[in-house]
């Protein structure tokens, strides 16, 4: 390998680091905001949306170790973030199912300028990280967590809005049951993705 290859894999990485550190520390600031908005507001949709944010930091930070690593790591590495987002996903509809049996009255006024602002955050990132679609497993993981987050935002926006208009809780539980669904279903994709990388890897080493 030539020393102009070695520099421009050292750059890329450095910049992979860099969009990656910002992308986890954005969603862990704003998984502080919305769990502890979502508590004092009584809302199952932020606080679903919260567990997803931190979900998505620690796969941030799982990608972030996979950085420069060999691919069978950047594959094991995407697997994790998979296990992860499955785990937490089932959080979240069991703690949704749970509120909604114990009851709640969530406040639309408050769900909704934080639901924005994370909505605001989670699109800077997504564009930092569209760079990264099509790229390693390990990238295209984190992208996938990002857009699972911009539609989980715009998902509690709808909440607040219905909450406030129809004066009931319903909309709240079930659009935190749907956030809950809809990250088990991106902890699929991601495994599928990761697997069927595995195979090409074994496949072009055999």
């Amino acid at each position: 390998m030539s020393d102009c290859d070695c520099r421009s894999e050292l750059a890329n990485a450095k910049t992979e680091r860099r969009v990656i550190g910002v992308a986890l520390g954005l969603n862990f600031t704003m998984f502080m905001v919305e769990a502890t908005a979502g508590w004092i507001a009584d809302s199952s949709a932020l606080l679903a949306d919260a567990l997803d944010m931190l979900a998505d930091a620690v796969g941030y930070a799982i990608a972030l170790a996979a950085i420069g690593r060999a691919e069978a790591f950047k594959t094991r590495a995407a697997l994790r973030s998979a296990l992860l987002l499955a785990v937490l996903g089932t959080a979240v509809i069991l703690e949704t199912i749970r509120r909604a049996i114990m009851g709640s009255a969530p406040e639309g006024p408050l769900m909704l300028p934080v639901a924005l602002l994370a909505l605001i955050v989670n699109s800077a990132v997504l564009v930092m990280l569209a760079r990264y679609r099509r790229g390693e497993v390990h990238l295209r993981a984190s992208w996938i967590f990002t857009r699972a987050d911009v539609i989980a935002n715009l998902a509690v926006i709808l909440a607040a809005l219905l909450v406030k208009i129809t004066q009931s809780r319903m909309p709240d539980i079930v659009i935190g049951l749907g956030i809950g669904v809809y990250v088990v279903r991106e902890a699929i994709e991601i495994r599928t993705m990761a697997s069927n990388n595995r195979a090409q890897t074994i496949s072009g080493d055999s």
